[in-house]
């Protein structure tokens, strides 16, 4: 079997170029299908990221990983809400210090041209209207415009750039890999991915690692997904309680709180309408550039936002791409070891 970007033989390299595409909370998937590749034998030489694709790709590249992974699984509903700050600027509704803080923690002063695999990531000028690749400066700058999503996270400016979120053009970034040549093979995961009906998280996971074996945390925290979507609605009806003045009034008390709702609605038609417009786009990149292997995690199975979720996600981004490569090159699947 031949490599239809590479021309390589598939069988017996192992050397994988990755794509790791844009989805919000869906792409802690990648975590489990870099997991995947690993416990093959495969080694990752080359990776192109889009928003969380290149948070994860900039992670793994700089040996984070782990430690990243640790950290997501233990967050909790109200611990992803604590990493909400929330700014009133015209250009996002937040600014994502928080969380670019824990990865400076992290990964510190990384430059990208450092790291011991080449990385690329995907933003979107807008003053410009094109696509910037970032393969040299400062990992974390290269990130935190990467994952800009346009009207909810702020800008990133860099001269007379404005840098937002590479979904925005090319949610599945396959361009930048085509120049590793001494790859023998490409990967590709769409965590966008259309399917013809709705499927659930839990409907995808294996029967074993289905609500009945998960541990009690896990069971709580997904139960609670209502509360926590609660609890964002009642901070961004405070937030406008706090603008609006007046409040000991009944009349204005049920003014704040239609405003902050009708607020919120704003924010779920912004995500939803660009998930809408990745899923699309991902299908054109594919459809030119096909992968040799393509693992697709459809986009229903959970909420752009839900990042408390990190367990369940990464079990599946395994579970499909163990599937994934078992269709494509049966015979190093099957070399596998648990």
């Amino acid at each position: 079997m031949v490599s239809q970007l590479t021309g390589r033989t598939l069988e017996g390299g192992n050397k994988v170029a990755l794509v790791l595409g844009s989805g919000g909370a869906r792409g802690y998937a990648h975590i489990g299908v870099i997991e995947a590749l690993e416990a093959r034998g495969f080694e990752i030489i080359s990776i192109a990221g889009c928003s969380m694709g290149a948070l994860i790709g900039g992670i793994y590249a700089s040996g984070k990983l782990p430690e990243y992974r640790e950290w997501v699984c233990n967050l909790d509903y109200l611990d992803v809400l604590k990493l909400v700050d929330v700014t009133w600027s015209p250009m996002g509704a937040m600014r994502a210090n928080k969380v670019m803080s824990k990865l400076e923690e992290l990964v510190g002063d990384r430059l990208i041209e450092e790291l011991p695999i080449p990385v690329t990531t995907v933003a979107t000028d807008l003053v410009r209207q094109r696509e910037v690749w970032f393969q040299n400066g400062p990992l974390l700058r290269a990130i935190r415009a990467s994952i800009a999503v346009p009207g909810v996270i702020t800008p990133v400016h860099i001269g007379e750039q404005v840098l937002v979120d590479g979904g925005l053009l090319n949610p599945l970034p396959m361009m930048p890999i085509l120049a590793a040549h001494e790859a023998d093979f490409v990967v590709a995961v769409n965590v966008t991915a259309h399917s013809p009906q709705p499927v659930t998280l839990e409907e995808l996971l294996p029967q074993q690692e289905s609500d009945d074996s998960r541990t009690a945390l896990e069971r709580d925290r997904d139960a609670n997904i209502g509360g926590w979507m609660e609890e964002v609605r009642a901070t961004t009806r405070r937030l406008w309680g706090g603008l609006g003045g007046g409040a000991d009034d009944s009349d204005d008390d049920e003014t704040v709180d239609l405003r902050g709702k009708r607020e919120w609605g704003k924010l779920d038609m912004i995500l939803e309408s660009f998930d809408i417009t990745q899923a699309a786009l991902a299908k054109y990149k594919v459809a030119g550039y096909p992968p040799d292997v393509l693992i697709e995690i459809p986009k229903t199975v959970c909420s752009t936002y839900e990042f408390h979720r990190a367990n369940d996600l990464i079990r599946l981004g395994r579970h499909l791409a163990d599937q994934a490569l078992e269709r494509r090159m049966p015979s190093i699947a099957s070399d596998a070891t648990e």
